[in-house]
């Protein structure tokens, strides 16, 4: 039998609560860019078929899914922390940051989140973390395609900023094509510094 993807959204409003917001990231993997999250308050009577885990989608239906999920949610917050961030306070806290940031961003404010992953964020707010919750909640799957395509969308603005990464193509992640150029162009200003022992060796720091 499939999976009610409302299982935890039903269970959170049987408890009592009524504005429930699924949170998701995009972005703690790549060598570049930064770690972008969203924040989605579906209504009960959402009847878009076909969201999911954001990783299980073709590019062309998330981009069809994000703009169906902005038609029809109640609210979407993004919070976006960027590699300067990331290099400072590391990978997993600007994460969490930023999925904070997202919640913030939501007008009406919820009242219970969803989080995916095993962690919670800084937030007053009553909430409760999901593993794998991408695939479990159609809140946060929602929310996992707003931040990879939000995402998605500024790594091919910085492609016209530094073409020489291809990040258009790969959004920064640490492709053998990306670990060449960085081999051949040194680092960029939106390179994670931190995550420096994944990159080739040697390599040369771009000059800003």
């Amino acid at each position: 039998m499939k999976p009610d993807p409302w299982f935890f959204e039903k269970k959170s409003i049987e408890r009592g609560f009524v504005t429930v917001a699924g949170i998701d990231e995009a972005g703690r993997g790549p060598l570049a860019g930064p770690v972008v999250s969203a924040a989605v308050i579906l209504p009960s009577s959402f009847q878009v078929s076909g969201i999911k885990d954001s990783k299980k989608l073709t590019p062309g239906k998330r981009a069809y899914l994000y703009e169906k999920i902005y038609e029809n949610a109640i609210s979407v917050g993004i919070g976006i922390v960027d590699s300067i961030e990331i290099d400072r306070i590391n990978i997993l806290k600007a994460s969490l940051m930023s999925m904070a940031m997202s919640v913030d961003n939501l007008n009406p404010q919820p009242d219970y989140l969803l989080i995916d992953g095993k962690f919670r964020i800084s937030s007053n707010l009553p909430q409760e973390p999901v593993i794998k919750g991408d695939s479990l909640s159609i809140s946060i799957a929602a929310a996992s395609i707003v931040a990879k395509v939000t995402r998605d969308r500024l790594m091919e603005i910085y492609h016209l900023y530094y073409p020489e990464f291809e990040f258009a193509r790969h959004k920064g992640y640490p492709t053998k094509a990306h670990k060449e150029a960085i081999r051949k162009f040194g680092l960029c200003p939106i390179h994670r510094r931190s995550f420096r022992t994944t990159f080739p060796n040697p390599y040369r720091l771009k000059r800003i």
